[in-house]
Formats: structure tokens, C-alpha cells, sequence
């Protein structure tokens, strides 16, 4: 132990980053000859241990910035390095603890699958980059890792390429995700024109340039420069539009659910603590440069994003679907605490959710991987992620029931789970906001009270139909499913233990006692309201235990009063018909436009076109008779005159007096009558 205290927390942060690239590299060299997975799972679980080694050394302790030149061009050097604080170590801990479980479950689910050193090596890549995210010191080298890991989501998305609906699922990932890189690209332009520089120690120290700059009489005063005061709105404008996309925002968020047709683990890792967290983090990272417009922006769509994906998960049957637009909902929670300047609050909700998310979708697996099994012991056809075709499971897997009982009680904000300290965290804070504002900002709390009782309504709905009731598939088999093995139990148990409240703060029933919430923000923005931290936590318990029974007599008991085609219910389950506006607008809207182009250019273009070869060839042909008739008839006029002539003088020219002095007289006579005439 005293040889690891005595090594540097920047050692063991490129060692927390190198791992998995080491692992990567092992992966990609041996190819199929490495399948079993030992090395990267040792390499993230060495990730893991330096993780915690930085943390103990940073958090509350000490910040660390380490550079040196990179390139330089004309007067201006940019630099490499890497940046510890707080928030760094925070999510250089998160993200390979998180990662560790799901290497784990991994050998066990994914064993057999053809593809499986692919696997190893695309995972190894997504940690690797998702790490060098969280402690880049500079917006560029942010955004070359922020790259990498949408490149690394799009190989896992697409694991089984195979397969059309994941191909188009990877494709549909990568091209909404290239939208919101756009935008991070657009903010870092200017950013950089204002300030002249990319660090973030620079930019965003507690004395950095973002603080010394200032907004009024319509300009945007840096030390460096001076520019319109839109400019500071369309930055963190284009910034919130790069987390958009990679934070499954409304309406970016759309390649989310779709993403779940990568294995179900990769959808651990994407919805936990790796690619949808790097919009939160860059929020986060970003705060200072945020004005008041650009947070109002940002808490009011985190609001929309949170009610519309809680409302698409109500009528969703795919297990997997409904646990993706909870994602999309709680990443909602998350952005509202951005908006709302509770950004502590933000992260605290992004760490618990990274686990009991991580673990609704590895007890999800679990339940996917046995429905498999039976599909294939009674050789049925079958959609093993529908739970109209499962019912009975707790009877067959108690363990998993009880562990995704247990993660859907901390999704829900159920007291004593982590969730309940987090989720509490952002909308008791968003009701302190919106009392310094006007009465109209509270629909912003009140939506996401509505969300919280949703969400315990559809998470419940999912485990009544899972686990309740009698197995929908019909099986002559005594065991249709049994409990998931040990080599999978034993991460989600891990993941378990994370779920309840002592993890993150020893008062169960008061976020500010949160060593993360403690850790994070100096000062609270606004006054703490005491009733409200009794009567909200008290509406969301009794809201969800409401919900629960509601779902158990419509699901358990078959009590079920509304026809499943009624309009509401189809919208929720076709998402708003979002895709289907996508598809009609820019899909349709671009086939048409190239057809329209198309006959544009056939008729249009190719009928001006033929229109003026067809009267150049008439002046051409003009051209050729007048060149042919008269040019040519002019010249060879005086050649046949040249001729003639040459023909007549040359019979004088013959030898004879007589003709010499006709030829003399002749010319005598001209000569007189010119005399005369003149």
C-alpha cells in the first residue's frame, strides 16, 4: 500500500487510460487467436484499481495540469495534457468500475458468439476513448476523443453487421451523432476566436478567461477580444447541440432506442457510464461559458426530452426499448440539472444512474439470454425481448428478479436506494429555481415530479409482465428458464451493491450529505426550501407505491381498461411517430429533392444544353456555307482570275516580233486613252 500512495496521481492516470488501449492493441494484433476476453478484462480491472488510486489522490485533496507543445502554428502553440479535478477523477473512477462488471458478464453471455475478438477489441477502444474524454485538458484533444467514441459505438452497434436492423441502427447512430459533432465543432471555432486558446484551465479556472469576460451593451468582452453578444448564446447553443446528439436529446434522441440492437451489454456500457454520459460530463466541464438564455435552452428541452421518453416507454414491449427511453428520460433529469445550474446535482445522478442502469440492462440480458435458450430447446419462433411472450420468470430466476426489483427501485427514486438521493437532488432544486423566477418557470418541477411517477409506472409494468403471472410461451418443458449463470450474477450483484444509499451518502434521506454534492459545487445557487425537501420526496414515494398498484391490477390481476390501439397508446408505442417524420421529412424530403433535381437536370440543364447545340449547329452550319460560298468562292475567284491572266500573258510571250508590238501598241493605246479621259 505505501509503494501505490507513493506514486503520482498522473501516473496513475495514464495508466487508468493506457490499459484498455494496451488491451485494444493485444486484441487487434492477435485477432482470432485471442477469445477468451482474460486480457481485457485484466486490463479494465487494473483500469479500475488506478482509477481509485487518482481518486483517493484528487478528489477534495488537490487539481493537477500537466501539458507540454503539441504543434504550433504561426504564433499560436497548442498543447497535450491532461487535467484532475473533482469531476475528472470522479468519472476516471466511474467509468472503468462500470466497465468492469459488464468485461465479466461479457465472457458469459457473448461466449460462442463468432465475433467475439471483435467484441473484445471494439470494447477495449470504447473504454479507452470514453477515458481519454474525461481528462483532456483542451476543447480539441475533447473533441478528437469525443470522435472516438462515437466511432467505437458505431462498431459495437453494429457487432452483429450482419444483421440489416443493426446495420441501420449503427448507420442511423453515426449520422445523428456526425449533427451534434457539428455542433461541438462550431462552439470550439468560437470559443477560440473569442478567447484564443482551447485549455480549459485557461478558459474555465476559477480566475480563467470565461470568468473575466464580460456580456453587456450588446458585446462579448474577452481580454483577447471583442465580439456581438449572440456570439456567447450561439457558443453554448453549439455546444448543448453536440450533447444533444450524444446525450439522446429530444429530438436528437432518436438513434437511441434503436442502438439496442448491439449486444446487451454494449447497451450496459452506451446507456451507463461511457457514451451518453460524455454529453452530461462536456456540460458539466462547459458551465461557466453558459448564459442565462443558453441554460433556460438547455432546461427547458432536458424537460421535454424527460416527459416525451417516459411517455414513448409507457406502450413499448421490447425489454430493452423501454430501459433505452429510460435512459433518453433520466439524461433529461440530468441536462434540467445543467439548465438549472444545480450541475453537482447533474453528475451525483449520472453516477448512481450509471449503476442501477448498468444493472436493469445486465438483469435484462440475463432474461434475454434464458428466453433464447427456450426459444431453441422448443424450437419455437419467437421475439425473445417481447414481454408479451414472458410472464412467470420470477418463479424460474429469483435472483434476477430480485436484483432488477431492486435497480428499478433506485430508477424509480424509491427512499433508501441511491436513486432517491439523486433524482431528489434535481427536482427539489428545480422547485428552489423556479421559485427566483417568474410562476411560470414551475412547470419545469412539476413535469418532472409527472416523469418520476411515470417512470415507477413503466419500470413497473415491465416487471409485472416479466416476472408475474404464468410464462406466456407455451413449453412441454418441466424448466423453460432457469437462473442465469454465476458468471453473470456475480457482476450484477456487484452492481447491486451500489444501488442503496450508503455508497453515496449516509443520510438516507438528504442529498446534501452526498459526498459527490459535497465535492462538486462550492456554493449552492439558491436558497434551500425546507418544505420542499419534505413534500416532494413524500409526493414522488406515494406517486410511484400509486403507480405500482396500478400496474399490478392492469398487469398481474388483468384489469386492464384501455384498448390497446387507441391513438395515444399507438403513438407511444410508434414514439411519437418521430421516426416516421423523420423518414417522411428529410428521407422522402431528400429522395423527392433528387428527383426534382434529377428532371431539373434531364430537362431543364440537358434542354438548355441541346438547345444551344442545336443552334450552334445551325450557326455552324451558316458559318460553313458563307466559309464554302463566298470566302472560298472570293478566293478561288482570283485564283481563276490569276489563272486567266497567266494564261494570256503567257501567249505573248512567245517568241514573235508581230506579238511584241501588238503588245507595245496595246499598251500605248491604254496609255492615251487614260491621257484623254483625264
Amino acid at each position: 500500500m505505501n509503494y501505490f500512495a507513493d506514486i503520482s496521481p498522473v501516473t496513475t492516470a495514464l495508466l487508468t487510460l493506457a490499459l484498455p488501449f494496451v488491451a485494444f492493441l493485444y486484441q487487434a494484433l492477435l485477432g482470432k487467436r485471442a477469445q477468451s476476453g482474460i486480457i481485457p478484462a485484466i486490463a479494465i480491472a487494473l483500469s479500475a484499481l488506478f482509477g481509485l488510486l487518482t481518486f483517493v489522490e484528487i478528489w477534495n485533496y488537490r487539481t493537477l495540469h500537466i501539458q507540454t507543445d503539441w504543434f504550433t502554428i504561426g504564433n499560436k502553440t497548442f498543447t497535450v495534457g491532461i487535467l484532475l479535478n473533482n469531476l475528472t477523477a470522479l468519472m476516471l473512477l466511474i467509468v472503468p468500475v462500470i466497465a468492469l462488471p459488464v468485461h465479466l458478464y461479457s465472457r458469459s453471455y457473448m461466449h460462442g458468439d463468432k465475433g467475439i475478438h471483435r467484441y473484445w477489441m471494439y470494447l477495449s477502444l470504447f473504454c479507452f476513448a470514453m477515458l481519454g474524454l474525461v481528462m483532456m485538458n483542451n476543447l480539441l484533444l475533447m473533441y478528437i476523443f469525443w470522435e472516438l467514441v462515437g466511432f467505437a459505438s458505431y462498431l459495437l452497434i453494429g457487432f452483429w453487421f450482419t444483421k440489416e436492423s443493426a446495420v441501420q441502427a449503427n448507420k442511423k447512430a453515426f449520422i445523428i451523432n456526425r449533427i451534434g459533432d457539428l455542433g461541438f465543432l462550431t462552439g470550439i471555432a468560437i470559443v477560440y476566436s473569442q478567447f484564443g486558446t482551447l485549455n480549459l484551465v485557461e478558459l474555465f479556472g476559477s480566475d480563467g478567461l470565461a470568468h473575466q469576460a464580460i456580456s453587456s451593451d450588446g458585446q462579448w468582452i474577452s481580454p483577447m477580444n471583442t465580439m456581438p453578444a449572440g456570439w456567447l448564446t450561439a457558443a453554448g447553443i453549439a455546444f448543448f447541440i453536440g450533447a444533444m446528439a450524444k446525450s439522446a436529446q429530444f429530438p436528437l434522441h432518436v438513434w437511441l432506442p434503436d442502438a439496442m440492437e448491439g449486444p446487451t451489454s454494449v447497451s450496459s456500457l452506451i446507456h451507463a457510464a461511457t457514451m451518453v454520459a460524455a454529453g452530461v460530463f462536456l456540460m458539466a466541464t462547459l458551465f461557466p461559458l453558459f448564459n442565462e438564455t443558453v441554460l433556460l435552452v438547455i432546461a427547458v428541452i432536458g424537460t421535454l426530452t424527460a416527459a416525451s421518453a417516459a411517455y414513448f416507454a409507457l406502450a413499448q414491449y421490447d425489454i430493452k426499448r423501454i430501459l433505452a427511453f429510460s435512459t433518453i428520460s433520466q439524461l433529461g433529469y440530468m441536462m434540467v440539472g445543467i439548465g438549472i445550474g444545480a450541475w453537482d446535482a447533474a453528475i451525483f445522478h449520472l453516477a448512481t444512474h450509471a449503476f442501477f442502469k448498468c444493472l436493469l440492462f445486465l438483469c435484462a440480458g440475463a432474461v434475454i439470454h434464458e428466453m433464447v435458450h427456450l426459444k431453441e430447446k422448443s424450437q419455437q419462433d419467437f421475439d425473445a425481448q417481447d414481454l408479451r411472450n414472458m410472464g412467470g420468470l420470477r418463479k424460474y430466476m429469483p435472483k434476477t428478479f430480485a436484483l432488477m426489483a431492486l435497480s428499478s427501485l433506485a430508477l424509480s427514486g424509491f427512499p433508501l436506494t441511491s436513486g432517491y438521493l439523486s433524482k431528489d437532488s434535481i427536482v427539489i432544486s428545480a422547485f428552489e429555481w423556479s421559485s427566483t423566477h417568474r410562476a411560470v418557470y414551475h412547470i419545469i418541477p412539476v413535469v418532472l415530479i409527472v416523469v418520476s411517477i411515470l417512470t415507477a409506472f413503466y419500470i413497473g409494468r415491465l416487471i409485472f409482465k416479466a416476472f408475474f403471472g404464468q410464462l406466456r410461451v407455451p413449453s412441454s418443458l418441466t424448466a423453460p428458464v432457469h437462473e442465469a449463470p454465476k458468471m453473470m450474477l456475480i457482476p450484477m450483484f456487484f452492481l447491486a451493491l451500489w444501488c442503496f444509499f450508503p455508497i453515496f451518502s449516509f443520510n438516507p434521506l438528504s442529498y446534501h450529505h452526498a459526498w459527490i454534492v459535497d465535492g462538486l459545487l462550492d456554493q449552492y445557487p439558491y436558497a434551500t426550501n425546507p418544505i420542499a425537501h419534505l413534500v416532494i420526496p413524500v409526493i414522488l414515494t406515494l406517486g410511484a407505491l400509486g403507480s405500482w398498484w396500478v400496474g399490478y391490477k392492469w398487469y398481474v390481476k388483468n384489469e386492464y381498461p384501455f384498448n390497446p390501439q387507441h391513438r395515444l397508446i399507438q403513438a407511444s408505442l410508434k414514439q411519437g411517430y418521430l421516426n416516421e417524420l423523420y423518414t417522411f421529412v428529410f428521407v422522402d424530403g431528400t429522395v423527392q429533392l433528387a428527383k426534382i433535381c434529377y428532371w431539373i437536370d434531364r430537362n431543364v440543364v440537358d434542354g438548355i444544353v441541346l438547345l444551344i447545340s442545336i443552334v450552334i449547329l445551325r450557326f455552324s452550319t451558316v458559318i460553313t456555307w458563307i466559309d464554302r460560298v463566298l470566302v472560298d468562292g472570293f478566293v478561288n475567284l482570283v485564283a481563276k482570275t490569276a489563272y486567266w491572266l497567266g494564261n494570256v500573258f503567257r501567249h505573248i510571250q512567245n517568241g514573235r516580233l508581230q506579238y511584241y508590238l501588238f503588245s507595245v501598241f496595246f499598251v500605248v493605246l491604254i496609255g492615251l486613252v487614260y491621257l484623254i479621259i483625264k
